[in-house]
């Protein structure tokens, strides 16, 4: 939100006032409290009749410095509040000294100095520099002509500074010049709108910045005053953290230590899913038809999803099947999952090395009025209220809709026990779609205020279905496809990025999202291949299978048209066939990439900046990504192939070809459909599984390690892991003209291949270590 007009002025009817000069502290160990008034004080007359702001600096975990602005405190807190990991009973992160008018607080690299003589003014410095400050406007608060009352504070930008984030955003990649507000919509992937708003932004100056507000947080980023992030809310109080890197990897890990990290999703997860579309027709004998032609065509496929027409128009959600169209649903999916009835629970594959068929059901948390739990729900008080106590309704969407109020527990219980009986048919997972067009006119159960409850409904929602997942399927079983999210929603994964048009920029700013998503603390990220809205060409397609397979999760999916790959001819097929095999190939590597999401907050699909932090030629880069540490991933948007993209230091290798190429530089490439820009980082040893026909194998067993470019002197260790037992861990060390591998716990028969284009090297069962000469 803009409050000025210009450098002088204040936009008509605005009123602002910002902390001055600091007239008294309250200093303790691990933590200052500031007294600034919003006026110069000259004498003791001064004091009175005036605004005093209470600003807090206090480090709830290292490498964090949290600031509290309170303006009035006798406000009504109803919550709800971010759940946030403040390392409760561990010792206090911060310490305070002081040299006369100096306080400084520090936390691990990161520092907090202000002069208590001087202006008002706050710095926060790391290893000997200055990575931003609060000036002269930087702390205060403004009245609007509508009497809403907004705390702002503003922090500096350096020269070259760059923002990043916001959650997942479908407007230029780089977020200087933005003005964002934290707000959740149905808006699409081609507006300002976002279904994941996330207060949380990083720069490439080595911090980020968590706005700890769960309502609408209005952000200017260099777009108010040029020189600043600022950030509002209609609050007395902002309180916002300050998070050290200085590597953008480690600004993440501590950010997502305070907001949570998510749990692995299981391995079959990363297959490919197949939907039935929204709108088109289908039955029983449809899906069959699709399932079995994937299977005639030599597709794996992973996962079946039923979209919003498994049950009866005007009834979403009923969690019932249409019995005209489904009549026998536990049978339906007794036989979609096989012959022999086997739901693959256990994890296990198919004895052919098939991968078990799992299948997903569209849900949201809206109950229509033609449904019959609508007068169960409302009747409970499951339903969210007006304040005069009726049911909130509108008719956008779903006719008569009400919104099922998960503040209540047991509203919570009851929406739970719906999921239990489809979990109970055969069902898997959920799509948790919507959850964003959430009215503020209500009144919530445990009396949450309206706008906080705005952005978080879709937490209490999401985690709702999550833990029932959970809790039914056992831990490392639970996987949703959920649209909307705030601040710690990372914590239920996978979401995918909404509705977008079937275009090749649609490609490309669906991309846009998922870097930025992956910038705010997100793990696992995926996209409808080939476009939601709209038929996608042939051409399009092929190229949304490419960049889709080489996503964390892939998901044919659309609106009005089928996805299912012969529709859009044989080379489709091809492609979509090569595609999911490679992704099944790489699924050691991949959930290696996986792990890191869930121990470190590092996404599997990358910015280039989060890898290539000191190339200043990454630091822009939208249209190309890191698939975990080693592979560069350029997905083509043009329909004849042509492709350009950035490759950092060193020489790379092309994972299709086995051509080399140097960097740095820019290349100019044209693709067939067969290819695109994948390239294996240089040293990088990458674990290539045995099989192709699941995601979900025994990964160790036969891997083939794949080393490119091991340079003299250096030793990579590369993980493997193996279900329900300990990873095997093979230690590549090259000396000379010698590269030997050193393995532990390998459970069968690995193989070295150098370079990708080399013979291949095996170690028998129960080898512990390979030597190859150089040619």
């Amino acid at each position: 939100m803009k409050f000025t007009d210009g450098y002088w002025l204040m936009r008509d009817g605005v009123r602002a006032s910002y902390a001055t000069e600091i007239a008294d502290t309250r200093v303790s160990d691990d933590r200052f409290t500031l007294y600034a008034p919003v006026r110069h004080i000259r004498h003791r007359g001064d004091t009175l009749n005036g605004p005093l702001l209470t600003v807090e600096c206090f480090s709830p975990a290292e490498g964090v410095i949290g600031v509290r602005v309170t303006h009035h405190a006798g406000t009504l807190d109803r919550g709800p509040h971010f759940a946030l990991r403040h390392g409760q009973g561990e010792a206090a992160a911060g310490k305070v000294t002081r040299d006369g008018s100096l306080l400084e607080l520090t936390s691990g690299g990161l520092a907090l100095r202000v002069d208590t003589a001087g202006p008002y003014r706050l710095e926060f410095t790391a290893d000997g520099r200055t990575l931003t400050s609060v000036e002269a406007r930087g702390t205060g608060y403004a009245t609007t002509p509508d009497g809403a009352h907004h705390s702002l504070a503003q922090l500096s930008l350096g020269v070259g500074e760059l923002v990043y984030g916001l959650g997942e955003r479908f407007t230029p990649f780089v977020r200087n010049g933005q003005s964002v507000d934290i707000w959740q919509a149905d808006g699409g992937t081609a507006s300002e709108q976002a279904y994941k708003n996330v207060p949380f932004h990083l720069t490439n100056r080595g911090y980020g910045v968590f706005v700890n507000h769960p309502g609408k947080v209005s952000y200017e980023v260099g777009s108010e005053a040029v020189g600043q992030v600022q950030f509002s809310v209609e609050d007395q109080t902002l309180e916002y953290y300050v998070i050290h890197g200085p590597a953008p990897k480690e600004i993440l890990s501590r950010y997502t230590a305070l907001t949570g990290r998510p749990p692995l999703p299981p391995a079959w997860s990363f297959g490919l899913w197949l939907s039935t579309s929204f709108t088109t027709a289908y039955d029983e004998e449809t899906v069959s038809g699709f399932v079995r032609g994937m299977a005639e065509r030599d597709i794996p496929l992973g996962v079946f999803h039923f979209d919003c027409f498994w049950m009866r128009a005007y009834q979403w959600c009923d969690f019932t099947w249409d019995p005209e169209v489904f009549p026998d649903p536990e049978g339906m999916l007794r036989r979609l999952k096989g012959s022999d009835g086997s739901d693959g629970s256990d994890g296990s594959d198919g004895s052919d090395g098939e991968q078990r068929l799992r299948i997903c059901v569209w849900i949201n948390p809206y109950i229509a009025q033609k449904s019959p739990l609508f007068d169960e729900a409302a009747r409970l008080g499951y339903l969210l209220r007006r304040p005069d106590g009726s049911v909130w309704q509108w008719d956008l969407w779903q006719a008569g809709m009400g919104l099922v109020d998960f503040t209540h527990p047991e509203a919570r219980a009851w929406y739970a026990d719906k999921l239990r009986g489809l979990l109970g048919q055969g069902v898997d997972c959920f799509k948790t779609d919507f959850g964003e067009r959430v009215p503020t006119d209500v009144v919530w159960h445990d009396g949450s205020d309206p706008e906080r409850m705005h952005n978080y409904y879709t937490q209490l929602y999401n985690r709702t279905v999550f833990e029932t997942l959970t809790e039914e399927r056992g831990e490392g079983e639970a996987v949703l496809f959920a649209r909307s999210a705030t601040a710690g929603g990372q914590q239920y994964p996978v979401h995918w990025g909404g509705d977008c048009e079937s275009t090749f920029g649609a490609m490309a700013e669906s991309l846009r999202g998922g870097l930025s998503l992956g910038l705010s603390g997100f793990g696992f990220w995926s996209h409808d291949i080939g476009g939601f809205e709209g038929d996608p060409d042939p051409a399009l397609f092929k190229r949304w299978v490419q960049f889709g397979l080489l996503s964390s999760h892939s998901r044919l999916h659309g609106s009005t048209s089928y996805r299912v790959p012969w529709v859009h001819g044989e080379e489709a097929v091809t492609v979509t066939r090569d595609f999911t095999r490679l992704k099944h190939r790489l699924m050691p590597y991949l959930y290696a990439a996986a792990r890191q999401a869930a121990e470190a907050g590092t996404p599997v699909m990358r910015a280039m900046l989060l890898d290539f932090p000191d190339d200043p030629a990454c630091q822009t880069l939208d249209r190309q990504y890191m698939l975990g540490d080693d592979l560069l991933v350029a997905p083509v948007f043009t329909a004849d192939g042509t492709v350009e993209y950035y490759v950092p230091d060193g020489e790379w290798t092309h994972l299709l070809s086995g051509e080399r190429v140097r960097g740095p530089g820019w290349r100019q490439e044209r693709h067939g459909f067969d290819s695109l820009p994948l390239l294996v980082r240089p040293g990088a040893v990458l674990p290539w599984g045995e099989r192709d026909g699941c995601a979900d194998y025994d990964w160790a067993h036969g891997v083939t390690l794949r080393a490119y470019g091991l340079a003299d002197g250096c030793t990579v260790t590369t993980r493997v892991p193996c279900p329900g037992g300990a990873d095997a861990v093979f230690r590549t060390t090259r000396g000379g003209s010698r590269i030997t591998v050193e393995a532990t716990g390998a459970p069968g028969p690995w193989y070295l291949r150098l370079d990708g284009a080399g013979p291949t090297h095996e170690a028998p069962t129960g080898a512990t270590e390979l030597t190859v000469l150089l040619s």
